[in-house]
């Protein structure tokens, strides 16, 4: 899906992860129907996304006034590009990198820095697969951090709907980072290109109005060490243009101070350096340039987004209409019909519509072997036990054992309400519940099926249902 689809669609998953106020199971259910009737069930996985996250934000912007303002921010600007290239070309023209008395030092020319700094880049992204193999590049990372600060500065969500922009600045950042490294890549690549171009044209707008002379001195180096290091260096240039580097008597005739009178005309030099900045740098950083572009563009109409995470298998498998059946068998104690409920809100919000759940007779304390294991229909075999019983592997052991291992509940409701939610009791018949349910191999997930909010019930739950799954 595109960039603006994309972050549509992990927009509404922060609205729908964070548990924001103005959008109930309800508003879920109507969303992904919207979106069946506008695509319909044989769309692709990312019509389907989109379509949801347009109807599902099209709903939301009349409760949350942010969407209005995040709809408006353009994180993106091409004259912001133009203004790199311009202030780099700018910054090439200006800088004296020919040096006082209208000499060219052939030695320390800014040139060669340009040069060494641009070889120095290609050589580090040529290594970087290697060194970044199975992480994420710093600059992808600082960038990615960098634009959630951005989005929450700007935004300044505040009250109900902050932990969703939260989430969002997060989750868009590290979506995200592939196409804003590829487009921060194309300024780079033009900037660089365009510093190297200014200095080309500063060389020769001064060489038109000023007669430069050329000459060299070190204290370290003689003539026959200059010679062949000048002829090295120049060698594309000199190929090239058909110039050659003087030789080792031309070079000492160019050694300052005794070359003060009679030094050279610094055109052969001039346009020598010039075939270097078009070869080393002015040519590969626009291939690089047209790379990174075409891989921006590429991202911007195909960003891929996490689809194996649970939030899109969920909703995808809503969408193929795909069902799961699971069978419930309460220990000891049967649960209201309140708490039933509440248990098939939380798997409909993790399976959708397409979920079943078909609860069997309370066993009680005693009859454990009386269960007959279910039939090989597919179902995901659940038990429900009370926090407040005594775990025991002669009782609640028993039956998971009967069951084949299934995934056990263990409702917290009546032990919050008796002893509160910060009782120290309650995380001792946790570990005693978490002991047991290890000691068999089963997994164990704590809910409280009588809570306000049950985002943190449906969290582990969800979690702990892919799993069995899988």
């Amino acid at each position: 899906m595109n960039e603006t689809a994309a972050a549509e669609v992990l927009l509404l998953r922060a609205y729908e992860s964070t548990g924001f106020a103005g959008w109930g199971d309800a508003d879920r259910a109507w969303a992904s129907r919207s979106a069946l009737q506008s695509v319909g069930a044989d769309a692709p996985a990312a019509a389907f996304l989109a379509a949801r996250a347009q109807a599902g934000l099209g709903r939301l912007a009349a409760l949350d006034p942010m969407l209005a303002r995040w709809r408006a921010l353009r994180p993106w600007h091409r004259q912001a590009l133009w203004l790199v290239v311009a202030l780099a070309f700018v910054a090439g023209l200006v800088v004296d990198h020919i040096g006082s008395a209208q000499r060219i030092n052939l030695l320390a020319p800014p040139v060669w820095a340009v040069i060494a700094w641009n070889l120095a880049v290609y050589l580090a992204l040529l290594l970087h697969p290697l060194w970044a193999a199975g992480r994420p590049g710093a600059l992808r990372a600082a960038l990615a951090g960098a634009l959630a600060r951005w989005r929450q500065r700007r935004l300044g969500a505040e009250g109900g709907s902050a932990p969703v922009w939260s989430a969002f600045a997060a989750d868009w950042a590290q979506a995200s980072a592939p196409l804003q490294g590829a487009r921060l890549a194309v300024a780079l690549h033009l900037g660089a290109a365009a510093l190297a171009l200014g200095l080309l044209a500063g060389m020769y707008l001064r060489g038109l109005v000023l007669d430069y002379r050329v000459g060299w001195q070190s204290t370290f180096l003689d003539a026959a060490t200059v010679q062949p290091l000048l002829a090295t260096l120049l060698a594309p240039a000199s190929a090239l243009s058909g110039i050659a580097v003087p030789d080792l008597a031309g070079i000492e005739a160019l050694r300052l101070p005794q070359a003060e009178g009679v030094a050279a005309s610094a055109a052969p030099w001039i346009h020598l350096y010039a075939l270097q900045l078009l070869l080393l740098v002015l040519l590969p950083r626009a291939v690089l340039a047209l790379w990174a572009a075409r891989r921006a563009a590429v991202l911007r109409c195909d960003l891929p987004l996490p689809l194996a995470e649970p939030y899109f298998v969920r909703l995808l498998r809503q969408a193929q209409g795909g069902q799961q059946h699971l069978r419930l068998w309460p220990h000891a104690r049967t649960p209201d019909a309140q708490a039933i409920a509440r248990l098939k809100a939380l798997l409909q919000r993790i399976y959708g519509d397409g979920v079943s759940l078909q609860v069997e007779p309370t066993v009680a304390y005693g009859s454990e072997d009386t269960p007959v294991p279910p039939a090989a229909d597919g179902a995901l075999r659940l038990v429900l036990c009370d926090l407040g019983a005594t775990p025991e592997p002669e009782s609640q052991g028993r039956l998971l054992q009967a069951l084949g291992r299934p995934l056990l509940l263990v409702d917290e409701a009546a032990f919050v309400q008796r002893f509160g939610a910060g009782s120290p009791r309650r995380d001792e018949r946790r570990q005693a519940w978490s002991a047991l349910a290890a000691s068999l191999g089963c997994a164990v997930v704590f809910i409280d099926l009588q809570a306000a909010d049950l985002a943190a019930s449906e969290a582990a739950l969800q979690a702990a249902l892919e799993r069995a799954a899988a």
